[in-house]
């Protein structure tokens, strides 16, 4: 991962995985506030491209300068990108899409969705977990609702050797700040572990 402070010339990529139909227009307003501070905090958007909570997070990205990339499949007709989208990465397989996504990526943003979206919630959940602890933030209530379902039956749980100090929830924008930070700032796990 890339330090970087606001004044640095090397950038950070935040992974954004959020649906096409916003649960509501609260997670729609903390989609928009994510961009925003994410492109405050200097990182590249890395999201699906499409409408929905990504086009939300998108425009408040491109409100504070930041660059927003569609990271899809190449040859996929699933509509038009959103206006705020800066460039396209165009790839062959689903395979090299969510590598691009995780092996790219300095923190991950999931919120709600559909299948689609839980594909990608739980491939960063696994792939922090076993390969690489990036940091996973869940985000907003209807996404917190479904990672403590998975918790109460057992398909998320910490073990000695499979700590999850990577993964985190928020419900308001504010806890998403010093998840931001560069990679030391936290010192340690950082926060609490879900």
């Amino acid at each position: 991962m890339n330090a970087m402070t606001s004044g640095d010339t090397a950038s950070r990529n935040a992974v954004f995985f959020g649906g096409c139909i916003p649960a509501s227009p609260d997670e729609e307003h903390l989609a928009n506030d994510i961009g925003a501070m994410l492109a405050e905090h200097g990182f590249v958007l890395l999201h699906g491209g499409y409408n929905g909570l990504m086009e939300h997070a998108a425009k408040g990205a491109a409100a504070h300068g930041g660059t927003v990339a569609a990271v899809t499949l190449d040859g996929m007709r699933w509509g038009e990108f959103n206006p705020h989208v800066t460039e396209a990465r165009l790839l062959a397989t689903m395979g090299e899409r969510m590598h691009a996504f995780l092996d790219e990526a300095d923190v991950i943003i999931a919120m709600a969705g559909g299948i689609g979206t839980l594909h990608e919630m739980t491939a960063a959940i696994w792939y922090a977990g076993n390969i690489r602890a990036v940091p996973v933030v869940i985000a907003g209530a209807t996404a917190q609702r479904f990672t403590s379902f998975l918790r109460r039956q057992g398909w998320i749980y910490a073990s000695p050797t499979r700590p999850l100090g990577f993964l985190h929830e928020i419900s308001d924008i504010a806890d998403l700040g010093p998840l931001l930070q560069p990679p030391g700032a936290l010192g340690g796990q950082g926060s609490e572990p879900c």
